[in-house]
């Protein structure tokens, strides 16, 4: 019997970025990627958690206090230039997880340091943004890649090999809704939500369900929204959106998605969130729910508050294994372990060039950044249409690959767009 080729190699991660999300997802991926990770592409490969980069470093500090044992020696940079001083440590790969407005700045800063990258969802939030860094990753030969762990759910998984297979034919329209409790928006997201959406926070899991699924050209948006609790009624802070896309299919024929999405749901809704898809084929219906497939469970004195009777142990769940072993798994977290799988193929795999599995995986699509112009332009179009709702302008369109630009913006009575986007999407 021949015996495995067992030469480690290693890779060092930076983390940008330290929420609610590094907290849920990131945090579980590095402790069972601290065992190192094995592919028979690249035999054995360490993940050493080397450095982050925040703000004021008091959460680094507190996780740093919280896992002595495992993550100990990792050096936390603080503003200003944080993410500077993150990337001249010279880490492998960098893991950007901060709010949404502040993606670009985290990803412009590694990518230009030649990093190879993963953004949270929405990877930015204009194209302009989007085709520096795509530049970036191609000048400077990395991986720029996002988390759209959404797309890894086993419901949506399937939902796509019904499509892929030619089961269910030509989408018709679909609807989703995603509804999270004020503690969110009043609470975790406190800080960064002036002047935000839950839309662009939220909806672009559905946008790239959508984009990803079904293909086709994204050709109209159109956005609303409601306001007055998060913030002023007449102010530019939204407690929820109501977002529509029409897409064009190579048939000629459109689809209309609607997704409504909010953050001012009670805190004593039973589930941490309310996930909700239908879409119509011409042949079919689906029709998925995140509390209807899960479990319900009460605890006397601690749900619905402190815990939810309604649990998603898909996206991300702490087990006893059988064996009894401790263990936190999910689809939110195997997103980004596939990703750190995908750099350490591209820098130890064992066949062709670099050059060559550096091409193959990038052009992956599922987590591509130069795949996701539809979804940016979509998230571009909403963050316009409502900057123009709050300036007493509702009811305007944005028209996508218009004789007049790439996302042009016409309001009501006006002939003449303002071209948001003056290239193709």
């Amino acid at each position: 019997m021949s015996t495995p080729e067992t030469s480690n190699h290693q890779l060092k991660a930076g983390m940008i970025g330290m929420g609610m999300i590094f907290d849920e997802t990131y945090a579980p991926m590095f402790r069972v990627a601290k065992q190192g990770i094995y592919d028979s592409t690249f035999g054995v490969c360490e993940i050493d958690f080397s450095a982050v980069a925040t703000r004021t470093g008091s959460r680094a500090e507190k996780f740093r206090e919280a896992n002595q044992d495992t993550f100990s020696n990792f050096t936390s940079y603080t503003e200003p230039n944080a993410a500077g001083q993150l990337v001249s440590a010279d880490p492998d790969f960098v893991c950007v997880a901060t709010p949404d407005d502040r993606h670009f700045a985290g990803a412009k800063a590694a990518l230009e340091a030649g990093k190879h990258i993963i953004v949270e969802k929405p990877s930015v939030l204009s194209l302009h943004e989007l085709d520096e860094l795509v530049a970036l990753a191609e000048k400077n030969e990395v991986l720029a890649k996002i988390v759209y762990h959404k797309l890894l759910d086993p419901d949506h998984k399937k939902l796509r090999t019904l499509v892929a297979d030619g089961e269910l034919s030509h989408v018709n329209n679909g609807y989703c809704t995603l509804l999270e409790p004020k503690s969110i928006s009043g609470g975790q997201f406190a800080e960064w939500i002036k002047g935000r959406n839950p839309g662009t926070y939220v909806a672009v899991h559905y946008i790239k369900l959508i984009d990803f699924t079904f293909g086709g050209k994204l050709k109209r948006v159109t956005c609303t929204g409601q306001r007055g609790l998060v913030g002023p009624a007449d102010g530019n802070t939204w407690d929820s959106t109501q977002l529509r896309l029409v897409y064009e299919y190579d048939s000629g024929r459109e689809a209309a998605f609607d997704i409504h999405t909010s953050w001012v749901t009670p805190d004593n809704f039973p589930g941490y969130v309310e996930q909700e898809v239908q879409f119509r084929f011409d042949n079919g219906n689906w029709n998925g729910h995140s509390r209807r497939r899960g479990v319900e469970c009460t605890i006397e004195d601690k749900t619905p508050i402190t815990a939810k009777i309604s649990m998603n142990n898909h996206y991300n769940g702490s087990f006893l294994e059988p064996w009894e072993e401790r263990s936190q798994r999910g689809y939110g977290i195997e997103a980004i372990e596939r990703f750190v799988r995908e750099v350490a193929e591209v820098e130890f795999g064992r066949e062709g060039s670099r050059e060559d599995r550096l091409a193959r995986i990038a052009a992956l699509e599922y987590n591509s950044l130069a795949a996701d112009r539809q979804v940016v332009a979509a998230v571009q179009s909403m963050e316009a249409l409502l900057e123009e709702h709050a300036a007493g302008h509702p009811d305007a369109v944005v028209k996508v690959n218009d004789e007049e630009g790439g996302l042009a913006l016409y309001r009501p009575g006006e002939e003449t767009p303002e071209v948001l986007y003056s290239g193709v999407v």
